[in-house]
């Protein structure tokens, strides 16, 4: 049995603002082709399917389109909903899209029923873990004692893996994969994660998963080992610009007569890398160096001593795809203190100087204070009038 194991697809996801369906359904597209390439029997999908609770209309036929192709390419689909899903709206006409292949494992009740696969050496039961809010799923699995009283992730797990293996003991002889969305103790997290942290409780120690051949986790975005048996796939795209130049990866996991018998990493590709840009905005865009980057999603930090005028624009015409802009020239950080107590005792005309420095981090030029000077006399004098 080959399976492939994918996580925190967040379809419907933005980068400060830009959408990334395009490039979402490019690399989630490309799985087809490893199922084809691979002979891969099963992809599974450990939680986090979109990005919201309600995904757009455009979202959902996103991943409408790359399911279909995942199927005519001959694999069956498995997901569990994450954190950002609705697990019920994810799970609606389950039973339907079971019949047509797409094992969609939302009920936190039926979490002890797998989706049975078949290969030559007899049955695998692949148990798909919903993401379990403790404060619901405690009441969900009737769990008031014991555990914690079910107030953490990880009291919620050990009772929902608990069930998977009473209902694997019933199954002399089958291999078994679970899909789970959590923080496992060991894994390292990245900026682009949403808090799962509950009453300050949300790491689950790697232990509450024995008893299971492999155990296909999401939630962390970055790809990574925990043991042979335990790994997190990571999001197939980097969704923060700390994860510029970070190898997305999907895991190739196969079963042999006695369980996992191997794991191999499938690198994606990256139909738009990220990158970052730091120094002067005039250099930035004269730069012949910069011209293999002109097409990334870009990100810039400027350093020029005075606040550019229209930096992003100016940016836009070279880097069409800059979606992140931040100054740190010598007046961006200030001197510390709060505009009330560096205002305080300041005529009007001083404040609006002031306020001027602040943004473009050099004082007002004679010829700018004196147009201050006018406007704030033409201001008092509307109104007098008024």
């Amino acid at each position: 049995m080959r399976l492939l194991h994918t996580s925190d697809w967040h379809i419907g996801r933005s980068l400060h603002g830009t959408d990334l369906l395009a490039e979402q359904e490019a690399v989630l597209s490309g799985l087809a082709r490893i199922v084809t390439e691979e002979s891969v029997d099963a992809v599974l999908v450990a939680g986090d399917v979109y990005d919201r609770a309600v995904p757009s209309a455009d979202a959902t036929a996103v991943l409408s389109r790359v399911v279909a192709r995942i199927r005519r390419a001959g694999a069956e689909v498995v997901l569990t909903p994450g954190n950002h899903d609705s697990a019920r709206r994810l799970g609606t006409f389950s039973e339907l899209l079971a019949a047509g292949g797409l094992h969609v494992r939302a009920e936190t009740a039926k979490l002890d029923e797998p989706v049975l696969l078949a290969d030559e050496h007899g049955e695998v039961a692949v148990y798909g873990l919903p993401f379990l809010e403790p404060e619901v799923a405690r009441h969900e699995l009737g769990l008031t004692g014991g555990h914690g009283g079910g107030k953490s992730h990880e009291a919620v797990l050990a009772t929902a893996m608990e069930r998977v293996r009473s209902d694997l003991f019933l199954r002399p002889g089958a291999r078994s994969v679970v899909l789970a969305h959590a923080f496992v103790g060991g894994g390292v997290p990245s900026e682009s994660e949403r808090d799962i942290c509950v009453g300050g409780v949300d790491l689950v120690p790697a232990p509450v998963f024995d008893g299971v051949d492999y155990v296909a986790l999401g939630h962390l975005h970055r790809p990574q080992t925990l043991s042979p048996r335990l790994r997190y796939s990571g999001s197939p795209m980097a969704y923060s610009f700390g994860e510029a130049g970070q190898q997305k990866l999907v895991w190739l996991v196969d079963l042999d007569a006695g369980g996992l018998s191997d794991v191999r990493a499938v690198p994606l590709p990256v139909p738009r890398p990220l990158t970052l840009l730091t120094g002067e905005l005039d250099d930035l865009l004269a730069d012949p160096a910069h011209a293999g980057v002109e097409e990334h999603f870009i990100s810039v930090r400027l350093t020029d001593a005075a606040r550019p005028v229209d930096p992003m624009r100016r940016l836009q015409a070279r880097f069409p795809h800059c979606v992140h802009l931040e100054w740190t020239g010598a007046g961006a950080a200030g001197d510390g203190r709060s505009y009330q107590e560096r205002l305080r005792g300041r005529s009007a005309l001083e404040v609006a100087g002031e306020f001027v420095a602040h943004v473009r981090g050099v004082p007002a030029s004679a010829a700018e204070r004196e147009l201050l000077s006018r406007a704030l006399a033409a201001a008092d004098r509307a109104e007098v009038a008024g």
